[in-house]
């Protein structure tokens, strides 16, 4: 097969060894025609240039190594298609964003941003969230009480020391009955799973914890559809995102609000779709024809 019809999944050593879905996307990809193959996005020996499309996947880690992930995007953006798009990618691993969104009119958590030397404004009451402004999968998050403000500050110091920009926002009261997770591919639903909430535990930072717990299918309601399709109508640029992952949660008085916008290389949780992966495949193949 010529390398006109390749198409790279770019992953992660850790991806390669544990994404579940990589490997079915792999195998639907050549089943469909496509010499499809997995790849960690800091393979050395790897020319991406000789593929017809690249599509991100899991690469895990990234956050650590940002500016050298934006870098390659914007690498392999320049040499051949590219989803989601370089810009987008940039845009989003930064969840700086969400004030964006919020700008736009779109219901988000509440976020307040802390950078190093910024006045730091803790909850007189109730529980919130920390975590990175730049980080995937909960990792450095943690869940306090308003009685562990100073644990809650030594946190943000660390986070500032590592070269990050600190998040605060309240842990939503209703987040045990479950965070949304809506798949959109090529612009269009395609399904959705609810999960249990991740923070469980007080005042502890665990990297090791699951990231998504208790997945079980989920009917998305008409205003979580609704919010989903304002959520992405935000995102910079005019291209149809390949894939978008849409996490949403309940706020105190029942109304949905966008937890994150996951654009880069979020789970798709294909197993809950008997469609999913057929019109991921049907679309990548598009995409790296088309060019």
């Amino acid at each position: 097969m010529s390398d006109t019809t390749r198409v790279a999944l770019a992953t992660s050593t850790m991806g390669l060894a544990l994404d579940e879905d990589l490997p079915p996307m792999v195998e639907a990809l050549r089943a469909r025609g496509v010499d499809a193959v997995a790849v960690a996005w800091d393979a050395d020996d790897f020319d991406w240039s000789r593929c017809a499309a690249v599509v991100i996947r899991s690469t895990w880690g990234y956050a650590d190594r940002w500016p050298e992930f934006l870098a390659w995007a914007d690498a392999v953006e320049a040499a051949t298609r590219f989803d989601n798009p370089a810009g987008v990618v940039r845009w989003n691993t930064d969840k700086r964003y969400l004030r964006e969104l919020a700008d736009h009119g779109v219901p988000v958590v509440p976020t307040r941003f802390v950078g190093p030397r910024e006045n730091l404004v803790l909850p007189e009451r109730g529980h919130f969230v920390v975590k990175p402004a730049v980080s995937a999968g909960a990792r450095d998050s943690a869940r306090y009480a308003e009685h562990h403000h100073d644990l809650a500050a030594r946190h943000i110091a660390a986070l500032h020391a590592a070269g990050s920009t600190a998040m605060v926002q309240p842990y939503l009261s209703r987040i045990a009955e479950g965070e949304r997770a809506l798949v959109f591919l090529g612009g269009v639903f395609s399904h959705a799973i609810r999960k249990g909430p991740v923070l469980t535990d007080v005042g502890v930072v665990d990297n090791d914890r699951v990231a998504h717990p208790d997945q079980v299918p989920h009917q998305p309601s008409a205003a979580e559809l609704e919010l989903a399709a304002a959520a992405l109508a935000a995102v910079p640029g005019q291209d149809t995102l390949l894939y978008a992952r849409i996490d949403i949660a309940l706020g105190d008085d029942g109304s949905p609000l966008v937890m994150e916008l996951e654009l880069v290389e979020p789970n798709l949780f294909m197993d809950h779709s008997p469609t999913g992966l057929r019109r991921f495949t049907d679309l990548v193949h598009a995409r790296a024809v088309a060019g």
